[in-house]
This record gives structure tokens, sequence and C-alpha cells, in this order.
């Protein structure tokens, strides 16, 4: 299985797990293309499960790296096309899905003026599962064959995982003080984070933010603007402590999101103010937060409009409505918890694709025939 990054590569877990149920004897291996999701791959793999870089995309690499693995199946994950790897897997006989499969406008686009590489590169896959009809119709424009729409494998995660000491140590230091959350935050998101908790705490003296950083080596200069706008402010990588003039705790570490959520219940989540496309708001759905978010939300649109869909996601535009949404929750409780329930019942709702995606590996793995595979993927 080739995943490139670090949120491709956290979505095939929940799918390797049930594989390994389903068939204890088969071995997996997972690529990938940064140190960052090596690394958390390293502590979240089950046993059984091999993890290693995918080679460099040049005919000499790919054909060793396929000649000593010599994969039964190879399993790509949502838009990675590397042309060597692809059409050397081809040529050795291995059949290739494409699940979780996504293209942009922009993708779509770009690749359709080069159809002489595209063409070939998605006639090699037996399968294409795409997260959304239009994705499965972008595709099957491109020259994709048995395309089929199974939904997002990303929302058949189970809950972020988190250090249940540290999380323990963290609630008590923070007691019963009104909080909340601004996760995966970006470039100019958190100017906005500061003046909308300023103006937070003229109303609630003692509001802690809870700020997340999508880029860690960001802490210090995030750090800065924030003493400078008058909040002072512990960085979780300095081993800062949350003391009783904590305006800001700033977690600026990696792959701590599940820590983050469980310290408040509600939750801005970030890229979303500045045009980055949002990020996933079913991992604070799945940890009981009421939601907020701006309006660039397109990385998850099916997500978030399954969210608004159920009255349980806010969106803002600028600090005062942050800030405004923020306190509307603070004050009323029980609107808090059902923002909170309505989110956790949407992002139930929209899982599946997982089980899915391992009834067509399945078939690959024992094989029950062209008819009925054709038949599971709409011919």
């Amino acid at each position: 299985m080739h995943a490139v990054s670090v949120g491709e590569s956290l979505s095939l877990l929940p799918l390797v797990e049930r594989l390994r149920e389903a068939f204890p004897d088969v071995h997996v291996l997972i690529t990938s293309g940064t140190v960052t999701s090596a690394r958390l791959l390293d502590e979240r793999l089950p046993v059984g499960v091999i993890h290693q870089f995918a080679p460099v995309d040049r005919p000499a690499a790919v054909r060793r790296f396929a000649g000593h693995w010599r994969p039964d199946l190879a399993v790509w994950v949502e838009s990675e096309l590397w042309p060597n790897l692809i059409l050397e897997t081809a040529g050795r006989g291995i059949p290739m899905l494409l699940v979780n499969a996504r293209m942009s406008a922009r993708s779509g686009e770009r690749w359709r003026r080069a159809p002489h590489l595209c063409q070939p590169l998605l006639a090699a896959f037996t399968g294409v599962l795409a997260q959304t009809e239009t994705d499965a119709a972008r595709f099957r424009a491109l020259g994709a064959r048995n395309v089929a729409v199974r939904g997002n494998l990303k929302n058949d995660a189970p809950p972020l995982p988190a250090d249940v000491d540290a999380v323990k140590d963290l609630k008590q230091a923070i007691g019963g003080r009104p909080r909340w959350i601004a996760a995966s935050t970006h470039e100019g998101e958190e100017a906005a984070i500061s003046e909308a908790a300023s103006a937070l705490r003229r109303i609630f003296p003692d509001l802690l933010t809870i700020l997340a950083l999508r880029h860690p080596e960001r802490g210090a200069l995030v750090t800065e603007m924030l003493e400078r706008s008058g909040l002072a402010t512990a960085r979780r990588s300095a081993n800062g402590a949350i003391t009783p003039s904590t305006a800001v705790y700033l977690v600026d570490t990696l792959g701590e999101l599940g820590l983050v959520y469980r310290l408040g219940d509600i939750a801005f989540i970030g890229g979303s103010l500045a045009p980055h496309g949002g990020h996933n708001p079913l991992e604070p759905a799945r940890l009981d937060c009421a939601l907020i978010a701006g309006p660039h939300t397109e990385n998850f649109a099916e997500a978030y409009a399954a969210l608004e869909d159920a009255d349980a996601l806010h969106r803002v535009s600028d600090p005062d409505a942050l800030a405004g949404a923020v306190r509307a929750l603070l004050e009323e409780e029980s609107a808090q918890s059902s923002r909170a329930a309505a989110a956790r019942e949407a992002a139930a709702a929209l899982a599946g694709a997982a089980e899915a995606t391992l009834d067509l590996i399945r078939d690959h793995l024992e094989p029950s025939g062209d008819d009925a595979r054709a038949e599971f993927l709409g011919g």
C-alpha cells in the first residue's frame, strides 16, 4: 500500500486492521514519502505490518523495489500517480487498485492536457474507488476503468490516540477554567485567534486558549506574536506549564491532536479561515467537540456538508465572528453539548469506506471471478 504523507498514511490504519483480521497470514507493506508519516506509522502500525520509504520514481529504483518485494497486490491511496512505479508494477502483472481516490478540478485539468501520459497510468488500475461522484467523473473522463464511489477512508478512522497521563496532567493544570481549542492553524490564522482570544478574555478573564499549530516549527514566531498581543503563552515544546496567568497554551509538537481535542469541548478547525481548504473535522467530532470553521473547507467538502446539515458546525469569517461563536457556546452549555453530540453522530454516519475497500481487496486476494468484481465496481 502506497500513501504519500501523514493524512493518507493514517487513513490506511482502519483498513489495515480489518485486512489483518480477515487474512492473518497476509503481510502488508506500507510505503510513504515523508519523515513525519514514517514516525507516526512506526508508533501506530499493528504487528505484522512493515513501513519503508517509497523508492524514488526512477526506472532502476522501482525495478529493484518491485523485484525485492514482489507483491501480490498493490494498493495506491488518493491521487499519487507515480509513472515509473505504476508502469513497472503493471508490467509485472501485479493487480493494482486506486482507493480513496480524489481528483481536484485543477489536477484534472492538468492531466487532461497530457492524455498520452495519464490514460496509460489510469488504465493500469484494475479498479478505482473514488471518494465522491465528482471525483469518479474526473477519473472516468481521464481513462480510468471500473470506477465506483465508496466514500472516504478518513471517515472510518478511530478517535485520535493520546497519552492518558498527559491528558490527566493537563486537565488537572487547567482545572475548571473555561477554554477553547484552535487546532491545525496556518500562518495568518494565529493573528485572528489572538484577536478573538483577547476579546473573549474581556468577558471571561480566566479563559484559556489551546492553540495547536499545523507546522510546529513556527512555535517561536507565534509565541512572540501572542506575547506582543498581551497573551501570556506557555509552549508545550519547551515544557511550558499552564499557570493561572497563562492565556494561551501553544501546542507546537507533532502527532498530539488527540491530546488537544480531549482538553476542551469547543474546537475551531484551522486551515479554514486562511485559504488552505480546511482540515479533517471528523477528528474533533469523534472526541465530543462542538465545531467552528471558516469558509475554506473544500478539502473535506462532504464531511463539512454533513456536519452543517446536522447543525453541528458553526461557520465564521473573521475574528469577531469567531469570538462570538465561542462566546455563545461558552455561555450556553446545553447548546455546546447538543452540537457536540450532533457532530459525533454525523461522523459515525459517514463511515463505511474501509469495509467497501476491504471487500474489493478480498476479491483480489481470493478471486471470486471477474463478473463478481465488475458487479461490485458497478461494471
